[in-house]
């Protein structure tokens, strides 16, 4: 398990250029979300939520504001991580639109690449990378090519993928846009249950209404601001052969 305590965003500020011309992307955002959590963040087109979840993963710098992951300060003011590289190597995993496969790299090792940079031996990260597939029921595609693989089978390896280093957060930019309700369905419950397995803090920017009321807790993103709101928190019932069959409390 990761062990960490989640992420804390404290007055985060983001201001693109300078004088008359500069825009205020953030004006001040605070978040918080706990190991085993998660967290919709919701809001229209130029609202900020890109330009917050590139902050998080460390891709661009605030200009003003605390991030904390588990009880480690990496920015206040300032970076406070030198080497931001093995920042969001080893302690934020990412979930893309699409899963952005290695497309000449089978599935065991698309996900083993990651704690291979890390330094764990081969044979250490490939059995790893087993784990997290069987966990995800995807291990009997384990040598499969992504090119034989269902746009399902993609994203749930691109999962394994973003939980290979076990990091304390993992940030999913919109992970069911181009999957059918059955497939969102499928992919929200598993983040559900690999954060609760692996005490992961997960945050989900989404446009798909599909999956909204699944959120127990969702921030609103509104002209640089966020807004904390209860969700709805429904689960996702499944039949025998894995297909939802309706949302429930």
């Amino acid at each position: 398990m990761s062990g960490g305590k989640g992420i804390k965003v404290e007055g985060l500020k983001k201001r693109y250029g300078s004088g008359e011309t500069a825009v205020d992307a953030l004006k001040g955002v605070d978040m918080v979300v706990s190991p085993g959590e998660v967290v919709g963040l919701i809001g229209p087109s130029g609202s900020g939520k890109s330009t917050l979840l590139k902050c998080l993963g460390a891709v661009i710098e605030p200009t003003a504001g605390k991030m904390t992951i588990g009880d480690e300060v990496i920015y206040d003011g300032g970076w406070k991580i030198k080497d931001l590289r093995t920042l969001r190597r080893d302690k934020i995993g990412f979930i893309f639109q699409a899963p952005y496969l290695i497309p000449f790299l089978d599935g065991t090792d698309n996900v083993a690449l990651l704690p291979m940079l890390a330094g764990k031996p081969n044979s250490e990260a490939r059995e790893r990378a087993r784990e997290l597939l069987k966990a995800l029921d995807v291990i009997h595609r384990a040598d499969a090519m992504p090119s034989e693989l269902s746009g399902g089978e993609q994203q749930r390896i691109s999962i394994a993928r973003a939980l290979a280093n076990q990091p304390p957060v993992i940030l999913a930019d919109e992970p069911t846009a181009p999957l059918d309700s059955e497939r969102a369905m499928s992919v929200i419950r598993i983040l559900n249950e690999m954060a609760k397995q692996f005490e992961t803090a997960i945050i989900v920017v989404t446009h798909d209404e599909k999956i909204i009321p699944t959120f127990r807790r969702i921030y609103h993103i509104r002209d640089g601001h966020t807004v904390e709101e209860a969700g709805e928190g429904r689960s996702t019932e499944v039949n025998e052969d894995g297909r939802i069959l309706a949302l429930s409390k």
